[in-house]
């Protein structure tokens, strides 16, 4: 399958300063990509390239079969801002019935859009009136408008409740569904952990780790952690058992290595009658990220 987005060796500097370098990413229609990475890391100017504000020092770049900031690429991607800002006199339908006449698309679907994104009921209520989290639903119903094939979001859930959260993932998985790419940026790691397809870790203006979840776990081979629970009266046999263990309130805590895990688990699986319960707490993506972010330097 074609990809939506493909970047190949992609360069950026500002002077002095190496914003990019030999980047490479695709983007697959409907495809859920999360890019990861500290401030500064690169990711603003990636955006930006992409969207054709900015242009590349070096490498390649298609988007939607098409060159960033063609007329081809504008008409068929769509960007949602960290801080999306609206005029605060106007309402929601006002708002998104301009957007939608700028863009050549009929206005007469804007109130189903702003209900689409949880505004049905506010959208003859000024904008100046909405919450952070309100005008960042206009934004993302901006964003939606004319079917893009390629989204492109920073920070899309930025000063939005937990329910708003789920529910904007859960409108993202319906637009991958129908075949959109999209490509977010966030610091709020634990949502993306689940609801993206494929995590992409920039750091230093370098690509430093991408794939699965599953994957990167096995790239990184962080030490697993496992809590043991004993049965009451065999803590301390369980710790002889364990002696580089630590003994908390609640139990046992201990780690090993990822190569190690079966083992382990078959040690514990041999004194089952003296364990009450065993959790397996795999390398978070946050554990993750800061392994591959350190070992770039950062």
């Amino acid at each position: 399958m074609t990809s939506t987005l493909t970047i190949s060796r992609l360069t950026k500097r500002f002077g002095g300063v190496h914003a990019l370098t030999d980047v490479s990413l695709t983007v697959a229609p409907g495809e859920r990509v999360a890019l990861l990475g500290h401030n500064g890391a690169g990711k603003s100017t990636l955006m930006k390239i992409i969207l054709g504000l900015i242009s590349p020092d070096g490498g390649e770049i298609s988007v939607c079969g098409a060159t960033p900031g063609d007329a081809e690429a504008r008409e068929r991607v769509a960007y949602l801002p960290e801080n999306a800002a609206f005029h605060y006199a106007l309402t929601g339908l006002e708002q998104i019935t301009f957007y939608m006449r700028l863009r050549g698309v009929d206005p007469k679907g804007a109130r189903d859009l702003l209900g689409r994104v949880g505004l049905g009921d506010a959208a003859t209520r000024r904008i100046g009136t909405y919450s952070k989290g309100m005008r960042q639903r206009v934004g993302l119903a901006q964003a939606l408008i004319g079917h893009p094939r390629l989204l492109v979001l920073d920070e899309p859930t930025s000063g939005l409740d937990p329910v708003s959260r789920r529910d904007f993932y859960e409108l993202l998985d319906g637009l991958a569904a129908e075949g959109a790419a999209i490509l977010l940026s966030s610091h709020a790691l634990t949502e993306v952990e689940a609801r993206t397809d494929r995590l992409l870790i920039l750091s230093g203006g370098r690509m430093v780790a991408g794939g699965s979840l599953s994957d990167l776990r096995s790239e990184a081979a962080l030490p697993v952690a496992l809590h043991v629970t004993a049965i009451n009266g065999y803590a301390s046999e369980l710790m002889e058992a364990f002696p580089n263990a630590i003994q908390t309130k609640e139990g046992l805590h201990l780690t090993c290595a990822q190569d190690d895990k079966l083992a382990t688990l078959a040690r514990i699986s041999e004194m089952r009658g003296k364990v009450a319960d065993l959790e397996v707490i795999p390398p978070s993506l946050e554990d993750i990220y800061s392994h591959f972010s350190r070992r770039d330097g950062q």
